[in-house]
């Protein structure tokens, strides 16, 4: 099952392209929570290359790497990438009130359809706050 999740961001395509690609920003705003952060994160952006985040909880309790391998970069328009037996895509969609991006990716079995697509759109609406307060 594909989820998607979506928000309009109010900045430039090039800003909000950078901001989603830039290691540096992506570890300011990855979080689906404010109880957990994103301690690194790496960045090869062309078919084939790879990426990675490690997403811990502040406490130190839990952590994991979100990584895959880009498999269809268009600058400004689209990443598709996989990860593990999943794949995942991101539309940077320009329009007047700035650039829709679009998030569709493989649901996973282990937590419920809901949880996954709510904890995606946490991290989505980071990622606006971030462009549009800070970057």
């Amino acid at each position: 099952m594909k989820i998607t999740v979506q928000t309009n961001v109010k900045a430039p395509v090039a800003k909000v392209w950078k901001t989603y690609t830039t290691p540096s920003d992506i570890m300011q705003w990855n979080a689906a929570s404010e109880d957990w952060h994103t301690t690194a994160a790496s960045v090869d952006l062309r078919e084939g290359g790879a990426f990675t985040s490690r997403m811990e909880a502040k406490d130190g309790s839990f952590g994991f790497d979100f990584a895959g391998t880009y498999t269809k970069v268009v600058s400004n328009k689209l990443i598709e990438y996989a990860f593990g037996e999943r794949v995942g895509m991101v539309e940077f969609v320009e329009d007047k009130d700035g650039v829709t991006i679009r998030v569709t990716f493989d649901a996973e079995s282990e937590h419920p359809i809901d949880q996954q697509r709510q904890g995606w759109q946490a991290i989505l609406n980071s990622f606006k706050r971030h462009v549009e307060t800070h970057a």
